[in-house]
């Protein structure tokens, strides 16, 4: 089956990419990177302030996605070994080291969607280059399972990979279409829920894009109970015009940045892109839109927490309890913001 990944507004992969060792930065004080101004997202969840808690020291996030730019000077220092899963030769699984460019060596302008979301979950922080990213000490596991589109079959090989391979916080900025997402919910197809399951029974947390198709419900995998949703929010902390609602059973639906989805830079979300390949002014950085950008900010916040040493609901329960919606505050659940935007500052300090 396959899935589209979400980036920009219209639906296309996202592309940015960046990397370099992580070093926290003093308790509440600007990093040193060039480009921090400019991410507003890290602003809008408080993630900044969040850092004299916690880092992610110690804690993985599996980037189960298109690869990432292993060479991204933002990222060196902050890879742990990953693995691809994507055109692999018969009974070879995996057959790569989760390289954006994959088996054949080629990078597809839809590949850089993976480097994009690393960046914004960990980049390389305080190391005067590029940007900072919401878990500066984290480490970043590199999962390829998509070129422009995916299949179950590698997905679920992807996060049950990553889940044997030490990964703390699986994110996946991907989502099914509608009538592979009716398949999920009949229990036509169950290879990625299953995998899923096996995650969160290994005390994983899963989270994962809602969609940029404006419907009511979270997209397949997002859908799935135990993962949390995430709706995408512009710089105003309006919920945008292209996500999902965040509808779905469990109510385990958060909102974080996810940009305006227009033509300006400045109201999209900016982390990197696979070197050279950058927009908006900047060689190996550039931005991208879509709830593909808002899954990484929550997935950072799990890290954060995961550093302190909960466990999988104890994370859930920060993440839920501490959102704030505008205008109504804490403790609320509306369809437009699930159970609010994240906050990454209250949620280290629950």
């Amino acid at each position: 089956m396959r899935t589209r990944t979400y980036s920009t507004a219209l639906l296309a992969v996202c592309t940015v990419a960046a990397t370099v060792v992580a070093l926290a930065a003093p308790s509440n004080a600007a990093p040193n990177d060039p480009l921090f101004g400019k991410q507003w997202g890290l602003t809008q969840i408080n993630a900044p302030q969040a850092w004299s808690s916690s880092t992610g020291a110690g804690v993985v996030i599996a980037v189960v996605d298109s690869g990432v730019d292993l060479h991204h000077p933002d990222l060196q220092g902050k890879l742990v070994p990953g693995a691809t899963f994507v055109n692999c030769p018969q009974g070879q699984r995996p057959c790569g080291d989760g390289d954006w460019k994959g088996t054949d060596g080629i990078g597809d302008a839809a590949d850089v969607h993976g480097t994009h979301v690393a960046g914004i979950a960990a980049a390389a922080t305080n190391n005067g280059i590029g940007i900072a990213g919401v878990a500066p000490d984290a480490k970043i596991m590199p999962v390829k399972v998509l070129e422009t589109i995916g299949f179950y079959e590698d997905m679920a090989d992807g996060v049950r990979w990553a889940t044997d391979h030490g990964a703390d916080v699986i994110n996946m900025s991907f989502a099914g279409l509608p009538h592979e997402q009716l398949l999920a919910l009949l229990g036509l197809e169950t290879r990625l829920s299953d995998a899923i399951g096996y995650a969160l029974g290994h005390g994983v947390a899963v989270i994962a894009a809602a969609g940029n198709t404006a419907t009511p419900l979270c997209r397949d995998p997002a859908f799935t109970r135990d993962v949390i949703c995430v709706v995408a929010t512009d710089r105003n902390q309006l919920k945008t015009w292209y996500s999902e609602l965040g509808l779905k059973p469990d109510l385990k639906v958060v909102a974080a940045p996810g940009g305006a989805g227009l033509i300006n830079c400045d109201d999209d979300v900016l982390s990197l892109v696979p070197t050279g390949a950058g927009s908006c002014g900047q060689q190996d950085y550039g931005t991208l839109s879509g709830s593909s950008m808002s899954s990484p900010h929550v997935a950072g916040v799990a890290a954060l927490l995961a550093a302190q040493g909960r466990n999988r609901a104890s994370i859930y329960n920060a993440i839920l309890s501490t959102a704030r919606t505008p205008l109504l505050g804490r403790g609320f659940y509306t369809p437009l913001y699930g159970r609010g935007i994240v906050d990454a500052a209250a949620a280290v300090a629950s």
